[in-house]
């Protein structure tokens, strides 16, 4: 008798594609002229209770990923399935409700925050719009959240500009935090703070992992971040996942050649000299006109005619570990 296979995975993303249409001088007039193939047949799965780190450059469509998966960016195709429901066909209700259980951490704080409403108002917001609790249960409920993440009762009445960047991010997280997620979207949470700053953070996150059962999917192209917080990384490239691995097997032996790349750039310090650095010629290509074959191969040093031609089909080449490249065995 076969054993029983669990499949533990709480999110699904299957062949998902985003595009938006490129206009030309005279709008939408004479329609779309191209489109930007922002995301392009990506795949992946949350599993419950782990840190899913999707790492990349500017423009690689990681930020896009989370968006779609959201559904605040439509999907052009393919599908995103949580607990087995296709959220790409839910009904407004059903979004509302997938909503609650999905929260999304801004890159820029400041921004996403309302800088006419005092920080009390804007917590309360979501749980008011939900019909959570009646005044002094959704205060209570704020003031938790506040001291959940480092702040304080009197910041319930205060602005956002009387922050630092730091709490900004606390805020950003008390928000997301607020609705008993079950998956954290963190967008580049901690690019723009400093270092010092940036472990602290990460340090929080760790705890409120813990603490509240959540899964998260961490989007940033900061390799020395990802290796730290996540427990599986996939590594984008104009709009592709191009390899995808546990990270102590992908730090270990990257197999892509844009991977390696993407390491080399890293200083290690722990040795007495710094480790061979890998060039990439050329610039990135255009997600408006992307390269045939593998997306890869106008920069990749090792590229081959098969690399040209055809595109690489996502292969396990050893468990856990799946990457997309003819040269890879």
């Amino acid at each position: 008798m076969e054993p029983t296979v669990v499949d533990d995975s709480l999110l699904k993303v299957r062949s998902l594609h985003a595009k938006f249409p490129v206009y030309g001088p005279f709008g939408k007039i004479l329609g779309a002229k191209a489109h930007v193939n922002a995301v392009s047949d990506v795949s992946f799965e949350l599993k419950e209770g782990e840190t899913y780190g999707l790492v990349g450059e500017s423009g690689s469509g990681k930020s896009t990923t989370g968006r779609a998966i959201l559904g605040l960016t439509p999907a052009s195709g393919g599908e995103v399935l949580y607990r087995d429901r296709n959220v790409t066909a839910m009904t407004k209700e059903e979004m509302r409700n997938y909503r609650k259980d999905v929260q999304l951490v801004f890159q820029d704080p400041y921004s996403s925050l309302n800088p006419r409403k005092r920080i009390g108002q804007m917590l309360e917001e979501p749980l008011i719009i939900h019909r959570l609790g009646n005044r002094e249960e959704r205060q209570e409920k704020v003031f938790e959240i506040l001291r959940i993440v480092g702040l304080q009762p009197e910041h319930y009445f205060r602005y956002p500009h009387e922050f630092s960047g730091g709490q900004r991010q606390r805020l950003g997280l008390a928000r997301a935090l607020i609705m008993n997620p079950k998956i954290m979207i963190c967008d580049e949470p901690v690019s723009a703070l400093d270092v010092s700053i940036q472990s602290q953070i990460l340090n929080m996150l760790r705890q409120l992992q813990r603490e509240f059962k959540l899964t998260l999917l961490f989007i940033t192209h900061d390799i020395s971040v990802v290796r730290y917080i996540s427990d599986r990384i996939g590594i984008m490239y104009l709009g592709k996942i191009v390899e995808e691995a546990p990270t102590d097997d992908l730090f270990q032996e990257p197999l892509h050649p844009y991977t390696q790349a993407l390491f080399s750039a890293v200083p290690d310090f722990t040795r007495s000299r710094l480790k061979e650095r890998i060039v990439l010629r050329g610039e990135i290509p255009s997600p408006i006109s992307p390269p045939s074959g593998c997306v890869f191969h106008t920069r990749c040093p090792f590229a081959t005619d098969i690399c040209k031609a055809e595109i690489p089909p996502m292969r396990e080449v050893r468990t856990g570990h799946r990457v997309a490249c003819h040269l890879v065995e």
